[in-house]
């Protein structure tokens, strides 16, 4: 059976991680359910500082970034916005070794999809990487729940009371169903979790999803997590 590739990018200022991360992932097969190709994990590239970034997503044209947070001359966060930005933009997951903190939401904020802590068990890493491909969130329910504790905190200008009138605004502008997947995908739910709690299709699911974030103008599902977070605190 043919193999299709998930394309990788590391990002991250340490060489023995992004290497590390090579040896892990680079050539990984990802089990299938038997119905179409397999899928193998191609590590297309490293970059060791955020300035680095655009380069190596032009030439790798990866599918996934993996991006750490902390690095000497341009950080996680200004990499992820730049990349994010672009036209048919990769999705970029967070690596950090601090668990939910500032940083991180902002890299939310900037479009990350997810994060995921470099002490991570691989299987754990692989694992992440194909949820990213497949367009869900790389944050358990109970990371979700963990961030919201400091998403009001993370240094964005707005205050808590206009936060919240401003996101209740954004949500109430959505039909009901709209408002369940919205719920649902806050509550960190896989589209597989959300088919079968609301009783729809994954594809119905990907759709919703899909149709939220051009309504709400936003880049990720993660981000209308914190949407959702923002309306209800």
């Amino acid at each position: 059976m043919t193999a299709t590739a998930i394309r990788v990018l590391l990002v991250d200022d340490d060489p023995l991680v992004r290497s590390g991360l090579r040896v892990m992932l680079d050539g990984h097969a990802l089990p299938g359910d038997g119905t179409g190709p397999v899928r193998r994990i191609e590590v297309v590239g490293d970059a060791g500082d955020g300035d680095e970034v655009p380069a190596a997503v032009a030439a790798g044209r990866p599918h996934v970034v993996l991006m750490d947070l902390r690095m000497r001359r341009v950080d996680g966060v200004a990499a992820t916005r730049e990349v994010t930005s672009r036209p048919d933009a990769p999705t970029v997951v967070v690596l950090t070794t601090f668990d939910a903190d500032e940083h991180v939401v902002r890299a939310l904020r900037a479009g990350a999809s997810g994060f995921l802590l470099k002490d991570a068990a691989p299987e754990g890493i692989v694992e992440a990487v194909r949820a990213a491909a497949d367009g869900d969130a790389v944050l358990s329910p109970a990371i979700t729940r963990r961030l919201i504790g400091i998403v009001r905190g993370d240094g964005d200008g707005a205050g808590p009371v206009d936060r919240r009138r401003a996101a209740r605004a954004r949500l109430d502008r959505l039909a009901d169903r709209e408002r369940d997947v919205a719920e649902a995908v806050a509550r960190g739910g896989s589209n597989a979790d959300i088919a079968a709690e609301l009783h729809m299709s994954v594809a119905t699911v990907k759709s919703y999803v899909s149709r939220l974030l051009r309504e709400l103008g936003l880049d990720n599902r993660v981000q209308i997590a914190l949407l959702v977070r923002d309306a209800a605190d």
